[in-house]
């Protein structure tokens, strides 16, 4: 019997991050002591003023009709201002910015106003789950170019210009990346953006959701670049730097044609963002930033205290991550190994053998586009990381 569900929807593949954290919640719903380092969350609590201001919001009552569908005004506005002082978009306008419901909404808006039946997109590859099929949905074809450990898991602009074809539309890439936690440096960009501006018509988007949390220094956006502002959305959002992520607030800054396109598609789907939680983004972009500071401090701590405990377990390979909170180590030394009922074929053998095992849950490289990695989120108390490594540790050691 033919399904009576769309062909789109039975061909997507579900979010590999949240089927993961899905099952340690089962697990734990069982009685079992999971430690989760799967889902990419925040461990913090959202810091006193942004909460405060979301308050106020309430009580002010002006806040519960619909609100613009592009965002606030103010907000707006506020973005904008941040984009030109702290990323040096000197262009970037309050026209430029849509404000939607995350940055993964904001995405979905950018691929279904941009891409035709048959369009390619290049992706950075490892690169976040929902790239691809959010490409797929939109009718977009992905074309994967990959970095390697060696080069801390960076695709190049050699690699970008081979990879474009007539059918190119668009490229797409996180720095911070997630799930590998590399940043792209200014002349990695530099060359990226030559390549770019030898095509006619071909548009980036730069996620940029992990500015926040960036080991390097100062982030960089490929929109400040001479001759990218009108080839480049910039996609940022406040769930990762503010630890914000259930207030479900993102946006664009883009050319005012595309940003007139998303908000067209946004008021046929959802309209605006909830007014609550765009009066707690409006604190949060324009209020004190010394939380984000603190927190992007403790994720360095905990950076270099699993940094050391990973590299006590034979056979894990890493690197060392610039941004984000997540370590992205090769485990192709387990693969062929069996203990405990289990054999490990590969990377999503592993993860659930570490899930029975261990009690620990990790995402599989494969949804990333890394067949021999494993992605381990260090958003989680000290404890816990110590206790999870030592956990790992153990059973990877019973595995032969």
């Amino acid at each position: 019997m033919n399904s009576i569900l769309s062909d789109r929807i039975l061909n997507m593949e579900e979010s590999a991050t949240l089927a993961m954290a899905k099952k340690a919640r089962e697990l734990k719903t069982q009685g079992i002591d999971i430690i989760g380092l799967s889902l990419g969350e925040p461990d913090f609590k959202t810091p006193k003023h942004i909460q405060e201001a979301a308050k106020s919001a309430i009580d002010e009552g002006k806040y519960f009709s619909y609100p613009p569908v592009a965002g606030y005004q103010d907000l707006r506005e506020a973005i904008a201002k941040k984009l030109r002082v702290e990323n040096n978009i000197s262009e970037a306008k309050a026209e430029n910015i849509v404000v939607s419901t995350g940055a993964k909404h904001s995405i979905a808006n950018t691929f279904m106003c941009l891409i035709n039946e048959g369009d390619e997109v290049v992706i950075f590859s490892p690169y976040w789950v929902s790239y691809a099929e959010i490409i797929k949905l939109a009718g977009g074809v992905p074309v994967l170019i990959e970095g390697t450990l060696e080069n801390n898991f960076k695709a190049t602009a050699q690699q970008l210009e081979e990879a474009i074809t007539d059918k190119t539309k668009a490229v797409i890439y996180s720095s911070p990346c997630n799930p590998t936690g590399s940043v792209f440096s200014q002349s990695e960009l530099e060359a990226i953006a030559e390549v770019v501006k030898k095509k006619a018509g071909l548009m980036v988007i730069a996620d940029e959701i992990y500015e926040l949390i960036n080991f390097t220094g100062k982030n960089f956006s490929i929109a400040s670049l001479p001759g990218m502002f009108e080839r480049t959305i910039t996609v940022n959002g406040f769930s990762k730097g503010y630890a914000m992520t259930g207030w479900r607030v993102g946006y664009i800054c883009a050319p005012v044609e595309i940003a007139k396109a998303v908000e067209k598609i946004q008021g046929q789907f959802t309209s605006g963002g909830t007014g609550i939680a765009q009066r707690a983004a409006l604190a949060a972009i324009s209020g004190d930033q010394t939380p984000s500071k603190e927190m992007a401090d403790a994720y360095l701590n905990r950076r270099a205290i699993v940094l050391d405990l990973l590299q006590e377990i034979p056979g894990i390979k890493t690197h060392i991550p610039e941004g984000a909170f997540y370590f992205f180590p090769d485990v192709t030394a387990f693969f062929g190994k069996s203990a405990h009922g289990h054999t490990i074929n590969n990377a999503d053998d592993l993860c659930l053998y570490l899930l029975d095992v261990a009690h620990v849950s990790l995402v599989t490289g494969a949804a990333f586009g890394a067949d021999n990695c494993v992605r381990l989120s260090y958003a989680a108390s000290e404890d816990d990381l110590k206790e999870a490594m030592k956990r790992l540790k153990k059973a990877l050691g019973e595995l032969a």
